[in-house]
């Protein structure tokens, strides 16, 4: 087995460069090593002038998402084993604004999740001394793989409607449009469905399944997606009589 692999990273330096170009890197290769493990590893050892986003190290967070092979992964998770022998092409989230090297700009995707509410919406508070707002466990499943969304962009990168349209509100925030529509705490589902059923939203969905596919924590915004069209048919057909 190599004792290296090689990494070929885009750089895209606004300083420096008009266009993103590719830069090799000779890496160690070890069983555990992710491809997060590399990049930390040229960063810390090679090339200090090398950008990229990460936190948790965990698949929580969210901000290790990249392109790797062609592919929208959470290189925190993507182990260099599964690409042997190499080379390894890392680049910068598909679809988003570059802003040097493997960072994005994700404000468009801000922008569109603030857009759907995603949080509890009541038209009225109960009193505190009335005691909190009780769920059964099976009121909890009808929302929880929702809630597992980790706002990694992923499923937007992988999308070919964003790609195509970048109006389209997109399919994260859809699925977490859902995770609270569907939660028995809430009343904002109404309002939400305004929003949705605008030109940029879930009606411009194909179905191509590609964010389901490209989701590290199997939330399924395809499906998501269907239900509320369902929803929307639904609601369109009873304000017809």
């Amino acid at each position: 087995m190599s004792a290296t692999i090689t990494l070929s990273v885009a750089r895209y330096r606004p300083e420096e460069e008009s266009e993103p170009t590719f830069q090799s890197y000779e890496v160690p290769f070890r069983k555990d090593w992710v491809v997060l493990d590399a990049l930390i590893y040229i960063k810390d050892k090679l090339d200090g002038s090398l950008s990229y986003r990460w936190s948790c190290r965990m698949g929580v967070c969210g901000s290790c998402g990249m392109m790797v092979n062609g592919a929208p992964k959470l290189t925190c998770a993507t182990f260099l084993s599964a690409f042997l022998p190499g080379p390894i092409r890392v680049e910068p989230l598909r679809y988003f604004p570059v802003v040097r090297d493997l960072v994005v700009d994700i404000t468009d995707f801000m922008r569109k999740l603030k857009r759907v509410k995603p949080w509890i919406v009541r038209a009225s508070e109960r009193a505190l001394a009335e005691g909190e707002y009780l769920q059964t466990p099976e009121q909890l499943d009808d929302y929880k793989r929702f809630s597992m969304c980790i706002n990694c962009t992923l499923c937007y990168a992988a999308c070919p409607v964003y790609g195509l349209e970048p109006s389209f509100i997109g399919p994260a925030a859809i699925a977490l449009a859902q995770r609270y529509n569907r939660d028995s705490r809430d009343e904002g589902s109404a309002e939400r469905m305004g929003i949705l059923s605008e030109h940029d939203g879930m009606w411009q969905c194909t179905f191509v399944g590609e964010c389901t596919k490209a989701c590290p924590k199997d939330v399924d915004p395809a499906g998501a997606i269907q239900q509320y069209k369902l929803s929307g048919v639904v609601h369109w057909f009873k304000s017809l009589i």
